[in-house]
């Protein structure tokens, strides 16, 4: 079943939105693409620390990308 988390939107060059759900702890982010990706167990704070950040897309593929299991979940 697939979690549905609410997404705002950011001011960035490579991401359309970024949603969050503190009980699964699951990152969710929306490409320009239009693509959609879940990241699993990721802390509270590193998704304060993304929203944040003055280059949120830089901040996720430095601190979110690489560390995180992902899935994609729209085609």
């Amino acid at each position: 079943m697939a979690i549905l988390v609410e997404r705002q939107p950011v001011k960035s060059r490579i991401l359309r939105s970024v949603g969050y759900d503190d009980s699964t702890k699951i990152l969710e982010i929306e490409f320009h693409t239009g693509l959609v990706y879940q990241y699993s167990g990721v802390p509270p704070k590193v998704y304060a620390d993304l929203m944040h950040s003055e280059e949120i897309g830089k901040y996720f593929s430095e601190k979110v990308r690489p560390k995180f299991h992902t899935k994609q979940v729209t085609a």
